[in-house]
């Protein structure tokens, strides 16, 4: 039997014990829920299978479209120089993904170095919006040429197209220069790189630059592409000749297919980042929490997939690429049908000669 005192003692040991385990449960609550709030492996498998895919089908997309497009550049026109500039885009965002999957693959650690991370991050802004206006220039051609085609002949040339391209990359590659301000930095001993701003400074100049780059580089070029379709699909629907049905239909069918990959690639992502910069503002809970945090994740997958979308618009924005393609397998066809031809007449006098020599022996051994 224990004694009052030892009683009291004992009490005063197991509610202390208790107390201590009520905190501990509640401490490891907490990480487990913070734990629970964390998508890093669903961030990490979605952008290194994506990332994969895009470099892959990227590279062998805009690089096969570039070797055309030089191959065939005395037959450039302005669509030409805007198709090249945009697989020059493409192609230089590409080159910088394969670090990207590194990155996530190694579970968010970054082993290149402060410059490449900055160089890493600012090309994929510059590859976005360069895309954007010269889609945007693209489809203010294509409206001069079907809408004023008389206008179109004076307006539209190869020297003002280069002056477009030229001026849409140093005014891109300008006004994207604050994200080569952010770069990598350390957390408990890992160095991260594409992760938030860690101060509220940072936070602060990101969500400034959102809305200038949502309101000059999507919602300006958006309305216009828009206006530019709507005039275009007026004037093919006036103009009913059935010699022009066909032409007709290719027009309208490459509008359906750019207004897809820009409403499936740079829309979702502009909406969501504005969303999501809004959010991390108020203190949500963790299910509000991840829900946010994985369609970020999808539409930057899909924000990035542009680069897989174009080379699809070269082939699908009428016969002028696939003539050049034909074109170039013909000059080609050409070119090893010369190079046997010049072979067969090289190899044809050394058999001429052998013959005399060979009667030259024959009477010599009779």
């Amino acid at each position: 039997m224990l004694s009052d005192q030892d009683k009291y003692l004992h009490g005063l040991k197991f509610g202390h014990w208790e107390e201590n385990m009520l905190n501990s449960t509640h401490i490891l609550s907490a990480y487990d829920d913070n734990n629970s709030c964390s998508i890093d492996d669903f961030r990490n498998k979605v952008y290194s299978t994506a990332y994969s895919m895009f470099t892959l089908f990227g590279l062998f997309g805009n690089s096969f479209a570039l070797f055309v497009l030089l191959k065939t550049y005395r037959q450039r026109t302005a669509f030409h120089i805007y198709m090249i500039n945009l697989a020059v885009s493409d192609l230089l965002f590409i080159c910088t993904l394969p670090f990207r999957i590194v990155y996530y693959v190694s579970k968010g650690r970054w082993y290149f170095g402060n410059f490449l991370c900055r160089i890493s991050s600012y090309v994929f802004y510059v590859n976005l919006y360069c895309s954007i206006f010269i889609l945007t220039a693209m489809s203010i051609t294509r409206f001069l040429a079907i809408v004023f085609p008389v206008r179109n002949l004076k307006l539209v040339s190869i020297k003002r197209a280069k002056w477009a391209c030229a001026g849409i990359w140093i005014f891109v590659t300008v006004t994207s220069s604050p994200f080569l301000m952010t770069g990598s930095y350390t957390v408990d001993n890992m160095t991260k790189c594409f992760e938030p701003p860690p101060s509220n400074e940072a936070k602060i100049m990101v969500i400034v630059l959102n809305y200038i780059s949502l309101v000059f580089g999507f919602i300006i070029p958006f309305a216009i592409i828009l206006v530019c379709y709507t005039m275009i699909i007026k004037t093919l629907l006036k103009n009913s000749m059935k010699k022009q049905q066909e032409s007709r239909k290719k027009a309208i069918r490459m509008i359906i297919i750019v207004m897809a990959v820009f409403f499936l690639s740079f829309m979702p992502y502009h909406i969501q980042r504005t969303i999501h910069l809004h959010f991390l503002k108020g203190n949500k809970n963790c299910k509000e929490s991840l829900h946010m945090q994985k369609t970020v994740v999808i539409t930057l997958a899909l924000a990035a997939s542009n680069c897989c979308f174009d080379p699809l618009l070269y082939f699908f924005s009428g016969e002028n690429f696939r003539r050049r393609l034909s074109t170039f397998r013909k000059q080609s066809v050409t070119s090893m049908a010369h190079e046997g031809k010049r072979k067969k007449s090289a190899s044809s006098p050394e058999k001429s000669e052998m013959i005399p020599e060979l009667e030259k022996q024959d009477s010599n051994e009779s």
